[in-house]
């Protein structure tokens, strides 16, 4: 599920946190990488409850409105079609799926203020209204329905977020990935696929290729990073504040020192990773993490503390170096 671009976030997340809080152990560094990993999980499985919790307050509305006083013709003989999807029902009936949520403690029904704004968004869009008016039913239709509600109702939507928060330190800038992940699951639902609770890491996932069969890698790179990066954490923290000094040290961003000390820590515990791409890496993620003006200078000091530490032996690469 997690590609290497998320677990590069999660464990600079973590060594973030060791920066401000140096008594922290490797030990509880690394636990927290896993609670964070195993959150964006959770996330995903909490989203795709949505499904269900949806349909549910449909029903609820559409019965409502049918036992009024004086209903409407409308009312009365209401388009059952979005009640009665057919992807609901796989969510709800499956056994694997209601054991994962359930296990999680996962509740949607606490949130029916959230629901109900949901439900009346969603029935306002042009693309709702074509699905109900199309005589078309299918699972097909319905997965191309709820795909669209995850991709324009939930991001960027505040409501949600604030849900989210309160539930979960770990699902902060979780959401769009998680998304991501629910789409992607109910494009192979749509197949005829079942659901299953999905690897923690992409390596994991079975593969196309009948030559290659899943393995560990992902959780490899992501624990080799993130002790790597622990354990010379001042030596590159240092090194960085050397290289500039210019600058007084309290005035530097520390996130940029950190997600220089990982670049530097992954050109270190990689040989065989190029350089362009670990370098490629760590200033797209300070574009999101850090000021306008650090993806210049995480790219101007990364790429020259690595070739120094190249120099002196400390790093070595399989690559030739420019």
């Amino acid at each position: 599920m997690l590609n290497r671009r998320i677990l590069r976030i999660k464990a600079f997340k973590v060594l973030y946190s060791y920066a401000e809080n140096p008594s922290m152990t490797l030990q509880e560094a690394e636990s927290c990488l896993e609670t964070s990993m195993e959150a964006t999980r959770t996330l995903y499985i909490f989203l795709l409850g949505v499904i269900p919790a949806i349909t549910g307050e449909a029903a609820r509305r559409t019965e409502d409105a049918r036992n009024k006083f004086n209903p409407t013709e409308e009312e009365r003989n209401p388009n059952m079609k979005f009640v009665e999807n057919s992807l609901a029902p796989l969510l709800d009936q499956d056994p694997d799926f209601q054991k994962a949520f359930g296990k999680r403690k996962l509740d949607w029904e606490q949130y029916d203020a959230f629901l109900r704004s949901l439900y009346e968004s969603v029935c306002s869009k042009d693309w709702y209204k074509e699905y109900m008016s199309s005589p078309e039913r299918s699972l097909r239709e319905d997965v191309k329905l709820f795909t669209r509600m995850f991709e324009e109702e939930f991001s960027g939507n505040e409501a949600l977020e604030s849900i989210l928060e309160d539930l979960s330190i770990w699902w902060n800038d979780d959401l769009e990935y998680s998304l991501t992940a629910c789409c992607d699951t109910l494009r192979d639902i749509a197949l005829g696929q079942r659901w299953e609770l999905p690897p923690l890491f992409k390596s994991q996932m079975p593969s196309r290729s009948r030559s290659r069969k899943p393995d560990d890698s992902d959780r490899q790179f992501v624990t080799r990073l993130l002790r790597t990066a622990y354990s010379c954490y001042g030596k590159y923290s240092a090194l960085v504040a050397d290289s500039t000094s210019q600058w007084d040290v309290d005035r530097l961003f520390v996130t940029d020192i950190v997600l220089i000390v990982m670049g530097l820590a992954e050109a270190k515990a990689f040989p065989d990773m190029p350089l362009k791409v670990t370098i490629n890496e760590y200033v797209e993620i300070s574009k999101f993490y850090s000021t306008p003006k650090s993806r210049s200078f995480v790219n101007g000091i990364l790429d020259r503390l690595v070739k120094k530490l190249i120099g002196e032996g400390e790093i070595v690469k399989t690559e030739i170096i420019d």
